[in-house]
């Protein structure tokens, strides 16, 4: 029986890495088989409604073509249904599919994966977080790096990831503690100072950074980490630890495991797979079982 699977993709990821990515993926889905429809929203709101509208039409899979962003969009359409997610990862982080184990900017090898679990029946099934009625797959962020985000979101200059360093920069001179309210599962609430604090469905954000090294996808729990209030010289020396994911050992920063975590700050926006989700306050939940991955 032909599968019939639909890509996803979104033309402004990585610079066009999607666009071009699309052909070799869907070349190896047809070499394994499958139909394949390709579509691309005009912007965000049109893309979702499209790939809701093919998962409702019965689409045997819903294949992401593209970054962080374009995965966390397939999400809302696939979570909590019975049709499978397949990622051809070719965005700039692609933070979901190294978490899960995937190819990263291969996009025959990420095609052909995925025709091959379509042909042999099988998907993994994954954990998700989900804030009010948005899903996420990787961290929601909140402190220090989400300012960073909010700064470099404003600037115009310099382009691509340069804008970001240069965004730390500012931010780091501006650095102070954030007082949190914070509640894990069914605690009492507390409040701490603290630089940041992510919340991990998956391990890694910002293209390879281990915020939550030791998060699994298929465990039912979020691991949360805490970099307590950090000098600016001792935040430097804390991230370059977090590509290795050895950054727990610094005794700034503390790690907890819950299933539901509330995180109030004043003036903090918090972010969700890269992109904004609001301020905080915020509830995230993690949602077993809540999505099927192909490959």
């Amino acid at each position: 029986m032909t599968r019939e699977i639909t890509l996803l993709v979104n033309p402004a990821a990585g610079r066009g890495r999607a666009t071009r990515a699309a052909g070799p993926a869907a070349r190896a889905l047809r070499d394994a088989g499958c139909s394949v429809r390709v579509v691309a929203g005009a912007d965000p709101p049109d893309a979702l409604a499209r790939a809701r509208q093919a998962v409702a039409d019965g689409t045997d899979g819903l294949v992401a073509v593209g970054g962080d962003g374009m995965v966390g969009l397939a999400l809302q359409a696939v979570a909590g249904t019975a049709t499978p997610l397949g990622v051809v990862a070719a965005g700039t982080g692609n933070d979901f599919a190294r978490a899960a184990g995937l190819p990263v900017k291969d996009p025959a090898a990420a095609g052909t994966a995925i025709g091959r679990a379509l042909r042999e029946g099988r998907t993994r099934v994954l954990d998700l977080g989900r804030i009010g009625d948005r899903w996420f797959g990787t961290v929601l962020a909140s402190g220090f790096d989400s300012r960073v985000n909010d700064r470099g979101n404003r600037m115009r200059w310099p382009t691509g990831r340069y804008r970001y360093d240069v965004a730390m920069l500012a931010e780091l001179a501006a650095l102070r503690p954030i007082r949190y309210r914070v509640r894990f599962d069914d605690a009492p609430e507390r409040e701490i100072e603290a630089t940041l604090i992510a919340v991990g469905n998956g391990s890694s954000y910002g293209g390879g950074m281990r915020i939550c090294a030791d998060a699994r996808m298929d465990d039912g729990l979020f691991d949360v980490c805490v970099v307590g209030p950090c000098s600016r010289t001792t935040l430097l020396r804390v991230f370059p630890r977090v590509y290795r994911g050895t950054h727990p050992a610094h005794p700034a920063v503390t790690v907890h495991r819950a299933a539901r975590v509330r995180l109030a700050a004043e003036g903090v926006t918090g972010y969700a797979d890269g992109e904004p989700v609001g301020p905080l306050p915020l509830v995230a939940e993690t949602v077993p079982r809540a999505v099927r991955l192909l490959g």
